[in-house]
């Protein structure tokens, strides 16, 4: 065939995508979604960079193959019809705007039946995520893999940061704190009471020496029984992961997972109902050619392989959202 005679889809490449998932916005056929949100609140001292996490996680989302002969020898991307939505259209520290944009986007994926899997940007966006996800999902639990539980008290001064994304969760109850785990906390804090804090709002908290001290087994076991067939949304921030192996994150933290401690993680995690999930805080100016951000794109293949499971287990959730709640700008 000649190159005159080629469609010109054999021609022409499309904006670059996760894995090379097909680009759209129509999440009636997919089983998850990737949503890139280009945000952070432009606040911290001297790293900021996570906006720009979304474009590096798919460069290097080229280097992840599609098959896992370990477990599923299949492509799950295609058969779980996953699409990349593009980015959320947000500007960096406008902070309101961005976030309704971001909600009102992820909205829209979740109640054609999709589990979105959201790219940060800094730990914030997870909250605009868990207030989109939350108008299909409502009594939503909130796994949340991260060295810092991100449920500090509020600063009048920036109500809204990423550290306190998950105190404003629980206030607005977009999710249930008595249901829901902060894991893997380690390191210094930027102010006294952080854990007690995030307690007092009913969440779980787990530090990475006490995961270790218990072990993988026994914490998953807990929460396989106490969270049963509830919807998860699984939120994992890049610095849980030791610095030898994640360097460009917004907050790194040593003494971490590694990478084959973080996937064996994820792994455990099948049988959860996981309809949503974030990988945040990738910061490509102070990364290591690459590295985190690769090993975002391979974190997200496994939260991927978790999200087939899920549905596999549990079936797929509703395909239309119901009336419910209003935005999160409204409630």
């Amino acid at each position: 065939m000649s190159l005159a005679e080629l469609p010109d889809a054999a021609l022409l490449r499309g904006p670059q995508t996760f894995m090379s998932a097909p680009f759209s916005q129509d999440a009636s056929r997919a089983q998850a979604a990737i949503l890139g949100c280009p945000f952070d609140c432009g606040i911290h001292a001297f790293r900021i960079g996570s906006r720009q996490g979304p474009e590096a996680i798919r460069a290097q989302s080229g280097l992840v193959r599609r098959y896992d002969s370990e477990r599923a020898d299949l492509d799950v991307i295609a058969e779980m019809g996953v699409i990349d939505a593009g980015d959320v259209i947000c500007t960096p520290s406008r902070i309101e705007e961005s976030f309704a944009a971001i909600e009102e986007a992820v909205f829209r994926l979740t109640r054609q039946g999709t589990a979105p899997v959201g790219f940060g940007g800094d730990g914030s966006i997870s909250l605009p995520l868990l207030r989109g996800v939350s108008r299909v999902h409502p009594g939503i639990a909130v796994l949340h893999v991260d060295s810092h539980t991100d449920a500090y008290p509020v600063n009048p001064a920036h109500p809204i940061d990423p550290s306190t994304q998950f105190t404003h969760a629980a206030q607005e109850q977009r999710t249930v704190p008595g249901l829901s785990w902060h894991l893997g906390l380690r390191g210094t804090t930027i102010c006294a009471g952080a854990h007690d804090h995030a307690r007092a709002l009913g969440y779980n908290t787990l530090t990475l020496a006490e995961f270790l001290e218990r072990g993988q087994a026994d914490v998953i076991a807990e929460l396989k029984d106490r969270l049963g067939n509830r919807p998860v949304y699984l939120s994992w921030d890049m610095d849980v992961f030791d610095p030898s192996c994640a360097p460009g994150v917004c907050t790194p933290v040593w003494g971490g997972l590694s990478a084959r401690e973080g996937f064996a993680l994820i792994r455990g995690l099948w049988g959860l109902n996981i309809v949503a999930a974030d990988v945040n805080t990738v910061s490509p100016p102070h990364d290591v050619n690459g590295m985190t951000a690769f090993l975002a794109a391979a974190t997200t293949f496994e939260i991927l392989m978790a999200i087939r499971e899920a549905r596999r287990m549990h079936g797929a959730p509703l395909s239309h959202a119901p009336a419910g709640r209003a935005s999160g700008a409204d409630a």
